[in-house]
């Protein structure tokens, strides 16, 4: 059995289970069962431990079984390539509202020089509508694949965590099978078995 935190953590924060489950949006049932020392989901956990601002190594005093450890260390890994991903992804993101401040900001100094009136305002418009659409096409066809090579337990950004979770791109339990992306990554083995 693995010796939860939880409740510790919980107390400290100064939560009820129920305010637990609805930062962490899981359900109430599923916060008692961890704290009783009970299995849930990878994804759960994932969830409590953003909620409470700590790892999902975290949330427990000591992890039984090597295979619940290595499940729970990959998630780990999982969440920093997310992290190190989405900060790239929103770099990127940055640099394209920059340029339509700069070409936004070079618009308007036309227009009052009385250089460009009309056309002026077609150009703005053009790049913040259609350079968007351009910008996410981009992102998804060229930026997407490179960052899936480099880090291949993430998931593009524009995918909401409420859409990993509930959209099942993360959807594995302790006992069950894993996604192959995460096999790949851990080694031969194919389920997670707790002890």
């Amino acid at each position: 059995m693995n010796e939860s935190r939880i409740p510790e953590l919980r107390r400290r924060r100064g939560w009820t289970q129920e305010r637990l489950a609805s930062e962490s949006t899981v359900a109430v049932r599923t916060v008692q069962r961890l704290e009783s020392g009970r299995d849930a989901s990878l994804d759960s956990l994932s969830l409590i431990a953003a909620a409470l601002s700590v790892s999902v190594g975290e949330l427990f005093d000591e992890v039984e079984g090597a295979d619940f450890g290595d499940a729970v260390q990959g998630l780990q890994d999982r969440e920093e390539q997310q992290a190190r991903r989405d900060a790239l992804t929103g770099a990127w993101k940055r640099v394209y509202t920059g340029c339509g401040v700069l070409v936004s900001i070079a618009v308007i100094a036309l227009i009052s020089v009385h250089r460009a009136p009309g056309v002026g305002i077609l150009i703005i418009a053009a790049y913040w509508v259609a350079g968007k659409a351009l910008f996410e096409l981009l992102v998804r066809l060229v930026l997407d694949p490179r960052l899936d090579v480099r880090f291949p337990l993430s998931v593009p950004s524009a995918t909401s965590r409420w859409q990993q979770v509930r959209g099942g791109l993360m959807r594995h339990r302790v006992g069950r099978s894993v996604p192959a992306s995460t096999t790949a990554a851990r080694g031969p083995k194919d389920t997670l078995e707790s002890e």
